[in-house]
């Protein structure tokens, strides 16, 4: 892997989601809900809910990386999943921090199918290699990408085979 990173900081992040939400209005599309993919799309959520005001915000959250460029063979929907009773004619604006595999993103509108009306998909960042298409992109790298959320390692430490079994 090729130590060149795409590097987002608070500030960027603050530009990026605001740049974001512009493209979604701009494009005239006016989202029921905005759904975010945790743990990285929680921060856009719910800027982009704020931004384009939007209170009807959702969490998925989706297991798919286990480290850097190391991730589980298909992304697995974690429980609890949202409900959508009653949102068969909603328009759904599901948000991640970025689109690499695109499996991830794939999972979730593939989860929505059937059950709401619309489904439209933002990142702060696409890869070239995502076999997603996202309809509203800040910005395309093929790097790695430091977050400001996730740049640090975690102030604890979890024993996640004991918290699974």
């Amino acid at each position: 892997m090729s130590e060149e990173r795409e590097i987002l900081t608070w500030d960027k992040f603050g530009e990026a989601s605001r740049a974001l939400a512009q493209m979604v209005a701009d494009d005239g599309y006016e989202p029921d809900m905005v759904l975010s993919i945790a743990r990285g799309g929680l921060l856009i959520g719910g800027a982009m809910g704020y931004a384009l005001s939007v209170k009807n915000t959702y969490t998925m959250n989706v297991e798919f990386y286990t480290g850097v460029d190391e991730r589980l063979e298909v992304p697995r929907i974690l429980p609890p999943a949202p409900d959508f009773v009653d949102l068969h004619d909603a328009k759904i604006l599901i948000v991640d921090d970025v689109a690499d595999t695109g499996h991830t993103l794939k999972s979730v509108e593939e989860f929505c199918e059937g059950k709401v009306g619309e489904v439209r998909t933002a990142v702060i960042y696409e890869k070239s290699h995502s076999v997603v298409k996202c309809d509203y992109v800040w910005k395309r790298t093929d790097l790695w990408i430091n977050f400001p959320w996730s740049d640090q390692p975690p102030v604890t430490k979890r024993d996640w085979s004991v918290a699974d079994a």
